[in-house]
This record gives C-alpha cells, structure tokens and sequence, in this order.
C-alpha cells in the first residue's frame, strides 16, 4: 500500500489550514518521483501556479476546495495526467485547453456551478469516465460531447 508523504517544496510556502498537499509515490526506492498530488480540501481559492510545472503528475485531486472561474489554460501542461479530479468547487467553466490531455482517462467535474462545456473535450480519446453530476450543464453542450466520446461514460443528471 502506498503511504503519503509531505511534498517538499523549495521557496513555496502554502499558508492555512489544511494546505500541505501530500504526494503518492508510484514507484519504490530512495526518492520516489511525485506522481499523485492531493490537494482535496485545502481551501484553495485558486490552484497553486507550482502544479502546473509537475509535468510528471499523473493524477491531480483538486476536489472539496472553493475554486471559481474556471481551471487555468496551463492545465495543459500536464501532459502525463490520467487522472483530474476537481469535483466540490464553485466552478463556472472549463477552459479549452483541457482537450489537449491527451492521456486523460478520469475526469470529474461534479458538484460545481458549470452550465457549459468545451467542444475540445471531444478531444479527450482516452477518456473513459466524465462525471458532470451535480451541473447545469446545456443539453446542447451535453449532446455534442457524448457524439464525439463514445467510449465514455459520461454521468450527468
């Protein structure tokens, strides 16, 4: 079983309670490389600008935190992620760039203020579960990204 430890990071600082992200190494040895970060319930308004240089992460738990607007395009960055989980927030949107997440097989956007999608999401081809549960989300925007992700499950109310 994978056990978490602190992440370390050198100059960055994160002030609050419950702001110390953890990482899971997916690897054993000496210094395991950073490839989950759970960043679930820290309160953030905002995701921290670091993140989106851990192009290594492969899963990003982002959920139960007070996130408006929508995520930044530098999402895109993370070109390794399988895994987004940014359920729990107040978001209103979800930029564009997230369809070049090519390796992307989760993605949850539930229990947030989203009324639209992206066409990009269509994108996403590895993509095998979309969670938009708890949105109002167009039934247009819905119909077009369930005709182009077929192999997806897709939840919505």
């Amino acid at each position: 079983m994978l056990k978490k430890l602190p992440l370390l990071l050198a100059g960055v600082a994160l002030i609050g309670a419950g702001c110390v992200p953890t990482i899971m190494p997916t690897a054993t040895g000496p210094t395991p490389t950073p490839h989950v970060l759970d960043l679930s319930g820290s309160g953030l308004q905002s995701v921290p600008s670091y993140v989106f240089g851990m192009v290594e992460l492969e899963e990003l738990d982002l959920s139960d935190n007070r996130l408006t607007g929508a995520l930044p395009g530098e999402i895109r960055h993370l070109q390794n992620l399988r895994v987004l989980d940014a359920s729990g927030n107040r978001m209103t949107g979800v930029p564009a760039e997230i369809g070049q997440l090519s390796k992307l097989e989760t993605l949850d956007l539930s229990d947030n203020d989203l009324t639209g999608l992206p066409m990009e999401l269509g994108n996403l081809t590895s993509l095998r579960r979309l969670d938009l549960r708890g949105n109002d989300i167009s039934r247009q925007d819905l119909d077009a990204i369930r005709a182009r992700l077929k192999n997806t499950e897709i939840l919505a109310d």
